[in-house]
């Protein structure tokens, strides 16, 4: 009798939760008592671990939610925003909310972690409070993707989900659009860039993730003669058309604000596909779910469809 009593209580007794443990993109591992579930997270994490089901009581933004790129489309109802700027994280805000685990990305080439916490005496004080843990920063988003998704279903994501595996349909069929629609233009350059008021910054590919993808997929993406220590080339806006480009992207993980400096620079005008109206988005930095990523190879897709090949002179 007593051993049924005993296995009656050990059926509906909560079980003992398992350790979790986990390594990071930094390769530093962390290992709690139970899988955490109070999680402050970075904007970029909130945007790949949001989509996953997993939900932060908290959020550090790189700037105001109005032009932070990653933000768009989050539902960020009920959930705290601790930092609105770099190095702007409001440790008693943290404190409060009492976390588990702060995620955020490791940055390698910098051997930091991005966003608020990329200050050693901030890192310091937040990590007095819970581990700052976080995929790496790598050359290809859907790398980060599938990175996000491993530290979801170890926080308990069902990755077979009805609406994880809509998001991943509907990036397998916008990738198959965009090679499609690059198939059928095989001569197209692009050339990815951001504007400033002195000149013209133009991309490493194999500095970017979303850039390396395209190179990946078979974008013909412009490759520049880097400055030292830099990811980009940049040219005076007298000596911006340096390389034939069909396409321009520019850089918009700050809203329209790239727009508008191109637009102002009347100099831009001697760019062919300035000229031409050939000007999208570059998604720089910020995707990080394959609905966000679906949604931006649609309309570079577009882009490629309706532009033609230009006539070049340096």
């Amino acid at each position: 009798m007593f051993r049924t009593l005993l296995a009656l209580i050990l059926l509906v007794s909560p079980t003992f939760a398992a350790e979790w443990t986990y390594i990071d993109g930094a390769g530093k591992t962390v290992t709690l008592p139970e899988p955490p579930t109070r999680i402050i997270a970075h904007v970029n994490a909130a945007a790949a671990l949001i989509p996953l089901g997993i939900r932060p009581v908290g959020v550090f933004l790189d700037g105001p939610p109005s032009v932070d790129r990653a933000a768009e489309g989050l539902d960020l109802t009920g959930v705290e925003i601790v930092g609105r700027g770099w190095y702007e994280l409001d440790a008693e805000a943290v404190l409060a909310l009492d976390p588990d685990l702060i995620v955020t990305e490791y940055w390698p080439r910098e051997g930091f972690y991005g966003g608020a916490v990329g200050d050693a005496a901030i890192t310091d004080q937040i990590e007095s409070i819970a581990p700052i843990v976080g995929p790496a920063q790598g050359k290809s988003v859907v790398a980060m993707i599938e990175d996000y998704a491993a530290l979801a279903a170890s926080l308990g994501a069902d990755l077979d989900a009805p609406a994880m595996l809509a998001d991943k349909a509907a990036f397998d069929a916008a990738l198959t659009r965009f090679k499609s629609a690059m198939a059928a233009r095989p001569g197209l350059t692009v050339m990815a860039a951001s504007p400033g008021s002195s000149g013209l910054s133009v991309a490493a590919p194999s500095e970017f993730a979303e850039l390396s993808d395209f190179a990946a997929w078979g974008l013909d993406l412009v490759v520049p003669v880097t400055d030292p220590d830099s990811s980009y080339q940049t040219l005076s806006w007298e000596n911006a058309n340096l390389y034939p480009a069909d396409i321009i992207l520019l850089d918009d993980r700050w809203g329209s604000r790239t727009a508008e400096t191109l637009a102002a620079q009347p100099l831009a005008e001697r760019l062919p596909a300035v000229a031409a109206g050939q000007v999208g988005d570059w998604p720089a930095g910020w995707i990080r779910s394959y609905r966000a990523y679906a949604g931006q190879l649609d309309e570079l897709t577009a882009l490629i469809e309706r532009s033609a090949d230009l006539p070049f002179s340096p």
